[in-house]
């Protein structure tokens, strides 16, 4: 925690822990317009999730479960009971979707039909990510206890830290914490040793979490909010980064009693925090000159959302990138899915999926 004097001090001199300074997008997250340019394949309402299940992919648009074909053509496959907060696929075909109500649904396989809403004492509240290890083992992100996936703004405005990552047994329904307290995980891969790997959004950071619950950093002071982490065939790491951290934003999250004002008095599409969509509201925060110049608004101006998506190496370096900068359309990426074809990326804020060749 540091020395209180010294934290006073900080305080007023804003320096040390009251620093507000932000990593620069450069290197290999220099920002560029690839998913801007991007081929549409399909147009619908806040698509996420994408995931490959056999030989199909499988997406989410708020409680409908699609599949999308080769023709670019989409099937609806299942209407869940809320809205799908994540899903995992395996090669079997079995589908385990996350629910907004507080449920792990699995669909096909030999545990067709099982529903989990508890991991032992611990309620399945807010699951945000989910992978499996075979067809019998499910490890599950729950990015809060505090607040469902619906009221993340709330939960980063609260500064929560109730997250925990599960190893979960469908035949027994056995589960095992991996680890607690995590600042909001939303994404997860598996390691080649049966260690996971977790992207911690709140504490802008990517960790490796043993199986017996050690934790190690792979990367951290990241520009933006990670969320879902998906490996391709070279064993890369496809890292999206659902919004942008400003200093605007750090500043507000330093500041508890006009945070505590704010969500109380304030609608949370107008919280001075990060979203999953360009403006599109003159009641929005961060407007002005800084933003526009004859009616334009420029790219380089600061954002509360983006579209970023990362690919990282095995060790977890960043090695490629591709934006939507503040002038585009296409952010709130949270979910993406590499393909012979390119990358296929899921745009919550812009209501599209699309493809870019990499």
């Amino acid at each position: 925690m540091g020395n209180p004097f010294t934290r006073f001090f900080d305080r007023i001199r804003g320096s040390g822990e009251a620093a507000i300074t932000l990593p620069p997008m450069d290197g290999a997250l220099r920002p560029n317009n690839r998913i801007e340019e991007a081929d549409v394949i399909f147009e619908t309402s806040s698509p996420d999730n994408l995931v490959r299940s056999g030989s199909g992919i499988s997406f989410s648009s708020g409680a409908v479960l699609m599949s999308l074909e080769k023709d670019g053509k989409t099937k609806a496959l299942w209407n869940a009971s809320s809205h799908i907060t994540c899903l995992a696929g395996h090669s079997s075909g079995t589908l385990a979707a996350g629910l907004e109500e507080g449920r792990i649904v699995i669909r096909g396989g030999p545990h067709d039909g099982l529903s989990l809403d508890r991991f032992e004492d611990t309620p399945v509240k807010a699951p945000s990510a989910a992978v499996f290890a075979d067809e019998k083992t499910l490890y599950v992100c729950l990015a809060s206890q505090d607040n469902p996936m619906s009221q993340w703004k709330r939960d980063l405005m609260s500064k929560g830290n109730s997250g925990s990552v599960w190893k979960v047994d469908l035949r027994t329904g056995k589960a095992v914490c991996l680890g607690r307290n995590l600042a909001f995980p939303y994404g997860i891969v598996l390691a080649e040793n049966g260690d996971v790997i977790v992207s911690e959004s709140w504490r802008h950071q990517v960790i490796r979490i043993s199986e017996g619950g050690g934790i190690q950093t792979l990367l951290d002071e990241l520009p933006g909010y990670p969320s879902r982490l998906v490996r391709d065939a070279n064993q890369d790491i496809w890292m999206c980064v659902f919004a942008p951290r400003t200093q605007l934003i750090e500043f507000v999250l330093s500041e508890k009693e006009y945070r505590t004002r704010m969500m109380e008095t304030v609608d949370p599409e107008y919280w001075i925090a990060p979203s999953l969509h360009h403006p599109h509201s003159y009641l929005e925060p961060m407007q002005g000159g800084g933003l526009k110049q004859l009616g334009e608004l420029k790219p380089w101006a600061p954002t509360r959302s983006i579209g970023l998506v990362a690919r990282l190496d095995p060790q977890g370096h960043p090695i490629e990138s591709f934006h939507s900068r503040a002038n585009g359309k296409r952010h709130g990426i949270a979910s993406c899915l590499p393909s012979d074809d390119g990358l296929i990326m899921a745009s919550i804020g812009g209501n599209v999926i699309v493809r870019a060749k990499n």
